[in-house]
């Protein structure tokens, strides 16, 4: 009998390991599948033409950007005075909702600038990203802005695999540089804490922190209504 009994709790116990085994094999694959599946766009495809007139229309906003005078308080207060005295003035202040010294960036054209950007240095040889050190090589990228957020999907290597990796944060700057706090980080489909995600990755941002210093003529960096606003120093 006790032969026999052992016997049943040693079946109980394969048993068990075997059922063990099997789920944590198919949670693996699962996630694997996840990682490596190409996740919904987080911008609609430009055409080249689209491409090309938003990667200009860029340019000429931060020409403008660069040549704009920046607006004094004591600017700011006459025109506010002067919307209110005058229906005229009040109409021609909504019609142009962007003040002086700041620029309003759509999602399309900073991804055809990305892309632009990305295409001159493969042309010039150099892969893109490869300046980035030991940071993994970014093959295609995407930029959306939603809200206060940013949204960003890239295509990278790792361990030989092409994977799709999106990021959701807020952008900011403080004391001249950017700074990004992650609000949604994932590989393929599948969804990563950001509580695991945010200690390294400003780790390795404050690494790169020139990288991250805004131009000279440029004061601030946010998302704001589902645009990039660059304002004037």
């Amino acid at each position: 009998m006790g032969f026999i009994e052992d016997a049943r709790a040693s079946m109980k116990k394969w048993k068990l390991d075997r059922i063990i085994s099997i789920a944590t094999l198919l949670t693996s694959v699962a996630a694997l599948v996840l990682v490596l599946k190409r996740p919904a766009p987080v911008a609609q495809p430009q055409t080249p033409a689209q491409a090309a007139a938003n990667a200009q229309s860029f340019q000429d906003k931060l020409t403008q950007l660069e040549q704009s005078p920046a607006q004094s308080p004591s600017q700011s207060t006459d025109a506010q005075n002067q919307s209110t005295q005058s229906p005229s003035a009040t109409s021609e202040a909504q019609s142009s909702s962007v003040p002086p010294g700041q620029v309003h960036l759509s999602s399309d054209e900073v991804t055809a600038a990305l892309a632009q950007a990305a295409g001159a240095l493969s042309g010039s040889g150099q892969s893109p990203g490869a300046d980035l050190g030991s940071m993994p090589n970014i093959l295609d990228q995407q930029v959306s802005f939603d809200g206060d957020q940013v949204h960003g999907r890239f295509l990278t290597n790792i361990a030989g695999k092409n994977v799709w990796v999106t990021v959701s944060g807020h952008l900011g700057s403080k004391d001249g540089y950017a700074t990004f706090e992650p609000t949604e980080f994932k590989v393929g489909d599948l969804s990563i804490p950001v509580s695991l995600v945010n200690e390294p990755l400003q780790k390795r941002l404050a690494e790169q922190r020139d990288r991250l210093k805004l131009p000279d003529n440029v004061g601030g960096i946010k998302v704001e209504n589902g645009e990039l606003v660059l304002t004037q120093k």
